[in-house]
């Protein structure tokens, strides 16, 4: 599969993800201030984006090591789009129910590098281990 092809499902899967997201967030802040709401919200949806990027996008078999490393791929999308969901929201004064989808727009490239990196990462080749020979 091409780069240009796994960029395109990328796409797909972050529409779906941000709709998971923004769906979440807006229910969790009926009852959670926003920066609540964004955390939590951004946890469950970047969960479902590891699922539909294995499978969906890469191709690859989900693995506890790749599920692990995956939140990697969200730590800059994270920082980009919390400073911004502020920013926004606290200094720039709008709305605190569009800033996030705002504010995700700028992280998007940098989470699809990382995101290929691990995803299409190889998984450590463990070496043989000793043989152990009977105590006798």
């Amino acid at each position: 599969m091409t780069v240009q092809w796994q960029m395109f499902r990328f796409a797909l899967v972050g529409v779906v993800n941000t709709g998971t997201y923004y769906g979440c967030y807006l229910v969790l802040l009926t009852w959670l201030p926003y920066i609540a709401a964004h955390v939590l919200a951004f946890g469950l949806s970047m969960t479902g984006s590891f699922f539909l990027n294995s499978h969906f996008t890469y191709r690859t078999r989900p693995t506890w090591r790749k599920f692990l490393l995956f939140p990697l791929t969200n730590a800059a999308n994270f920082v980009i789009t919390t400073g911004g969901v502020y920013l926004l929201v606290d200094v720039g004064g709008l709305s605190d129910r569009w800033s996030p989808l705002v504010a995700a727009a700028a992280a998007i490239p940098i989470t699809f590098v990382v995101s290929r990196t691990i995803m299409l990462r190889p998984e450590p080749v463990r070496a043989p281990g000793p043989e152990r020979s009977p105590v006798g």
